[in-house]
């Protein structure tokens, strides 16, 4: 019965002020909305009629949102929520951004990749309305008098490569992915050796490539892009770490005798930058857009903190994970017509620029994991382990010279490599958007549009992420993505 009640999730209690003196014009009764709650569980056990949990009713004509994370990911979130307000000026957004630099920031430290090629449906479907939304980037993002944003897409495509032992799971892969409406053929080795004619194709059974909506971009330029369009819809922005939450708790039993605590947030403490000092902010929902370091702001929350085995003990499994990109020069590599090349023995790379300049790297084994504890670069880590896996699959390679290197951050799920969307079940105003292990850059349009619905409407309505709840955690049931990068 518990798994019941929380699949169905414990419907948001929103309520608050806004920041500093601003107030809301109406306050909610806490204590009245949790025996509301108490009551929607107790109708799905035995002898109850069955309520839907997701109650929107209660949402205040006004509203204060607290995103944690400046990156694309809190941006977007933040952007949905406002374009989606059912009146405009109803909703006071704060994003909360502790490396104002963005210096240590995932979105600006990675490759600017976008492709439609997944092996689960949903992340298809997110990818392919992020390059949609890419595609009309100044419909989605003009300010008035101000120049419209080059992305600088390269749309050359994605190229996977795959060995005899994953030749069948590619097709299955490739199939679902043209019945979601991706543009992605199959190559055989006769065919690519053709097309590239630089690759070397020994082991190689075969390739999958996406002919459209897939490529590259200036992550940089979406960054700041989203910046200016949040600052003209009146979005505020606050630079500083989130160090505490002060949250109200409600203990309840279901008729089985499980024991649950519902909490919510009602005050996020932000200590200031160069300060010892904190601001209040009052808080009506709380989204983790914290990367990387979600785990940690969830632990704050109180996420986790409960006996093993249990909801209240059920952690968000979400760690860095530092990985090295690095950049060379090679006169007789690959041409213009290059596309981002993802080699089974998981290197990859792509072009950078026009003068034979090429960004790539692959992921370390679970035992060779660098301390994520700083951003220094190993070189010998490409000499090693980057360098003889290229040169193999191009041979144009082995004479290229490093030029620069530099490291960045997943948001790594060692769960199943997947986004973490929507609300937690039991810290009713706290929804998730991180996870992403890689790919929540280029689906960052998307799943801001499915946490603000979700805020707004308390369900998903264009793509349905329920597979992506936090609630899988504690079920078991993964969500596995299998082609990271």
């Amino acid at each position: 019965m518990l798994r019941r009640a929380l699949r169905l999730r414990l419907g948001p209690c929103l309520s608050g002020r806004g920041l500093g003196t601003y107030r809301r014009g109406s306050t909610l009764d806490w204590d009245g909305k949790v025996s509301e709650i108490k009551k929607k569980i107790q109708s799905i056990f035995p002898g109850g009629a069955w309520n839907p949990l997701y109650d929107t009713s209660h949402l205040p004509p006004e509203r204060s949102d607290v995103v944690i994370g400046g990156g694309v990911l809190g941006l977007s979130v933040a952007y949905w929520l406002k374009r989606l307000e059912k009146q405009q000026g109803a909703i006071r957004v704060l994003v909360v951004e502790r490396d104002h630099t963005y210096a240590r920031a995932s979105t600006v430290l990675s490759v600017g990749g976008i492709r439609q090629q997944f092996s689960l449906p949903q992340n298809v479907q997110l990818s392919l309305f992020s390059a949609e939304f890419l595609r009309n980037i100044n419909e989605y993002l003009a300010v008035v008098d101000d120049p419209p944003l080059d992305l600088q897409f390269n749309p050359s495509g994605y190229l996977l490569l795959a060995s005899e032992e994953g030749a069948a799971i590619m097709e299955r892969n490739v199939k679902m992915q043209r019945q979601e409406g991706a543009k992605v053929c199959l190559m055989s080795p006769e065919q690519l050796q053709k097309k590239f004619p630089w690759i070397n194709t020994e082991g190689v059974a075969l390739a999958s490539y996406g002919l459209e909506n897939e490529g590259w971009f200036d992550p940089w330029c979406l960054l700041q892009g989203l910046r200016r369009k949040l600052q003209s819809m009146g979005v505020l922005f606050c630079q500083g770490e989130v160090t505490r939450f002060i949250s109200s708790s409600s203990h309840m039993e279901t008729a089985s005798g499980e024991q649950l605590t519902l909490k919510r947030i009602h005050e996020v403490h932000v200590k200031m930058d160069h300060s010892q000092e904190f601001q209040p902010v009052e808080c009506a929902i709380v989204v983790n857009a914290a990367g990387a370091w979600s785990g940690q702001i969830a632990e704050l929350a109180g996420v986790g903190n409960g006996p093993p085995g249990t909801m209240q003990g059920t952690k968000l499994p979400v760690e860095p994970r530092k990985r090295y990109v690095y950049l060379w020069h090679c006169p007789q590599g690959p041409g213009l017509e290059a596309p981002l090349v993802a080699d089974p023995s998981g290197a990859y790379f792509r072009r950078e620029g026009l003068g034979n300049n090429y960004v790539g790297s692959c992921s370390p084994t679970e035992e060779e994991e660098p301390d994520p504890g700083n951003l220094e670069v190993d070189y010998d880590f490409f000499q090693e382990k980057v360098w003889p896996r290229l040169a193999q699959r191009v041979p144009a390679f082995e004479t290229l010279k490093v030029r620069s290197a530099w490291a960045g951050y997943y948001d790594y799920n060692t769960f199943d490599q997947n986004g973490v969307v929507g609300p937690h079940p039991l810290v009713i105003n706290m929804y998730f958007a991180t996870g992403f292990s890689g790919h929540g850059l280029q689906q960052a349009p998307a799943v801001g549009r499915a946490v603000a619905e979700m805020v707004l409407e308390g369900h998903f309505q264009t793509i349905n992420l329920s597979p992506f709840l936090f609630s899988r955690f504690y079920f078991g049931e993964k969500a596995q993505e299998h082609c990271i990068l």
